[in-house]
């Protein structure tokens, strides 16, 4: 298929053909955004979790936030999550530090989820669309062909065979758009299933190590400074 002819597909298609190519565009870009945005977050959350987990074995909590406070994996939240919790539960053992960390991986699974809502829209309803494009440019032909007959023509079905054929180029499009925007969604969707596995396996040994540091702390007490005896005065014995 030449120029020409792709050109010549988009001059009929019109309105619907428009759509369907910014639904690829659309699509395409939702794609290239969540390649970047999950590039290495599995092998940038695992590394971070072996480097918090290896702080709390030896007992250095400081250390271990520290790390979570200087890296950007997304799993760093999920640790700072578990870390502030842990302060505020320090009189009750770590109670609720599994919640808190649950609730942060929640907020986590939502981001990285972002935006895919886009792909499936994108795939469900461009067959549709295309689909109407069809029905449309088939209306056409008919209309066409009828107003030929009145016109006194032939009336053949030349004309019409080459409205429908021109119409349907709108569904097997549609068809395309749609095939290509599942295709990444259930790219994104497989990964992801993997990445948040990962991410709860990382959470789960993370939370036990952080409630065996919590139990083992004492808890806080303010710092008072201790009284001080006063000074005894001698006195010594005056002669009567």
């Amino acid at each position: 298929m030449s120029l020409n002819d792709i050109l010549h597909y988009l001059r009929l298609g019109g309105v619907t053909l428009a759509l369907l190519i910014f639904a690829s565009v659309a699509a395409l870009i939702v794609a290239v955004e969540r390649i970047i945005a999950l590039w290495g977050v599995g092998e940038r959350s695992r590394a971070l979790g072996e480097t918090v987990n290896k702080h709390l074995l030896r007992g250095d909590v400081l250390a271990a936030r520290t790390a979570a406070e200087r890296s950007d994996a997304v799993a760093a939240d999920i640790f700072l999550a578990g870390f502030d919790r842990m302060e505020r539960s320090r009189t009750a053992g770590g109670a609720g530090i599994e919640a808190a960390v649950e609730r942060e991986r929640a907020q986590v699974a939502l981001k990285l989820r972002r935006y895919l809502w886009i792909l499936a829209t994108i795939g469900s309803i461009t067959p549709f669309v295309g689909l109407f494009g069809t029905v449309a440019g088939i209306m056409r032909s008919f209309k066409d062909l009828g107003l030929d007959v009145e016109a006194g023509g032939t009336g053949g079905s030349a004309a019409v065979m080459t409205g429908i054929s021109e119409a349907l180029v709108a569904t097997a499009v549609g068809i395309l758009v749609a095939v290509q925007a599942m295709v990444f969604y259930n790219y994104f969707q497989a990964r992801l299933s993997r990445v948040l596995v990962e991410l709860r396996l990382i959470g789960d040994e993370f939370v036990e190590l952080l409630k065996e540091r919590a139990a083992g702390l004492p808890p806080s007490e303010p710092m008072t400074p201790e009284p001080q005896a006063a000074p005894a005065t001698r006195t010594d014995a005056q002669p009567a």
